[in-house]
């Protein structure tokens, strides 16, 4: 990755951040983004079985 790519994605993950916290205060953001990134890890460790599961229970 070069480091142009490397800042863009950076960028990006702040504004996505910014956008986030805006109606929350910062004792709230663990509410959000826990669950959040649970969420976004359960995402990318089921994928590959994805197209499995939809064919079957779809």
């Amino acid at each position: 990755m070069t480091p142009t790519r490397f800042q863009q994605l950076a960028n990006f993950i702040w504004s996505v951040a910014d956008l986030l916290r805006g109606p929350y205060r910062p004792p709230q953001y663990e509410r959000v983004m826990l669950p959040l990134t649970v969420l976004r890890r359960f995402d990318a460790v089921l994928a590959p079985s994805k197209d499995a599961v939809l064919k079957r229970h779809g």
